[in-house]
Formats: structure tokens, sequence, C-alpha cells
């Protein structure tokens, strides 16, 4: 999959301090990346975007 036009995001959740961050890209044609924003040239997990909606809206807020 091409993800050279990726624009990525990091989670509003990063404290900068080099904890257990993610980066997400949603600007992708039918589908969401996510990936560690610690590795960037790392590996990138791709969900269609109902799923990461899905799992968006399952996830407690804090």
């Amino acid at each position: 999959m091409e993800l050279s036009g990726a624009v990525w995001r990091k989670s509003s959740r990063s404290n900068g301090h080099g904890g257990e961050c993610v980066e997400v890209a949603g600007n992708l044609p039918g589908v969401v990346g996510v990936r560690d924003s610690k590795d960037p040239a790392g590996p990138v997990l791709t969900f269609p975007p109902a799923a990461w909606r899905s799992f968006v809206c399952a996830v407690p807020s804090r």
C-alpha cells in the first residue's frame, strides 16, 4: 500500500517524554494509517475508516 502521501498527526495524549504515542493518518483514500510515533519508519497498521471510527468511539476518554 502506498503511504507516501500520508499526513501524520500525533495523538493529543502524547506528552513528549518518550511515552507510548501513536500517529494517525486520516487523509488517505479508503484507509486510516496508524504507526508508533517513536518509529516513523517502522510498520504501519491500516484500517478501514468505519473500523477506525468504531474503535475510537469504543475507547473511553480520560
